[in-house]
């Protein structure tokens, strides 16, 4: 819904941004940037200064927010500034979010309650941290003296493939990978059937394929640095969903 997106994630900003300026131009403002304005890459980590190249209408409109910020921290001196965050995930993860469809979905299989999920591109890596590192993070840069704007990351990037493959780990479910590209499809060894399936309508019209960020920045203004590791992230995920799906059966 891109014309939904942009008046939302963009111009939504615009809106917050002029209230505050004509009420009391003293509020301070965190606006929530994103790494999917990177896109289509251009350098192996992606930092402040690296340039942007979105690849759908949500990067856009993000864009269009997170310009609007720098615009008018520089115009009217206010104290605005822009979280660039990459993937933040955890157990209140939205379901309609890839990292909560493979949890819930693999913890219904674990049950009976399922039999297979259907997935994208399994290759698509992304730096993923655990969002109540991020929100020390956030509230940080609006405790310090200047706004301005920082990477969020781990500096770690992993694939959906390598979510999946721990996620199975921790429920105890054998799996191996038959086939290639949209005939892949991950076996449960014990039953010998696919769990795991590819369906080419998951995957995005304009793939952004990895992204990688480099907080260093962050790390030494801010003094941030991420505490939650990508493994223990996923264990609390899985776990998270698993338990509450056993508790309804």
């Amino acid at each position: 819904m891109p014309t939904m997106t942009s008046d939302i994630t963009g111009l939504g900003v615009s809106r917050l941004l002029e209230a505050i300026k004509s009420f009391n131009s003293n509020i301070k403002f965190y606006q929530a940037s994103s790494s999917e304005m990177y896109g289509k890459i251009t350098e192996p980590f992606q930092n402040e200064k690296t340039p942007f190249y979105p690849r759908s209408p949500y990067a856009v409109a993000k864009l269009f927010g997170h310009w609007m910020t720098v615009n008018y921290r520089e115009s009217y001196k206010m104290f605005a500034c822009s979280g660039i965050l990459f993937n933040h995930e955890s157990p209140i993860r939205g379901v309609e979010f890839v990292t909560r469809k493979i949890t819930q979905g693999l913890s219904r299989i674990k049950l009976g309650l399922q039999d297979s999920i259907e997935l994208g591109n399994l290759d698509s890596k992304r730096d993923w941290g655990y969002a109540s590192d991020y929100v020390q993070a956030m509230y940080l840069m609006l405790q310090h003296d200047e706004p301005d704007d920082y990477v969020i990351a781990t500096g770690q990037n992993h694939s959906v493939r390598e979510f999946i493959e721990l996620c199975c780990d921790e429920l105890n479910i054998d799996i191996k990978w038959e086939g290639e590209g949209l005939n892949e499809v991950a076996i449960d060894v014990s039953t010998m059937k696919p769990i795991i399936r590819i369906n080419p309508i998951f995957y995005r019209p304009a793939e952004v394929d990895v992204l990688l960020g480099d907080s260093s920045k962050a790390k030494k203004i801010l003094k941030w640095s991420p505490e939650t590791s990508f493994e223990n992230l996923v264990k609390m995920m899985i776990g998270s969903d698993y338990q509450k799906m056993k508790s309804k059966c």
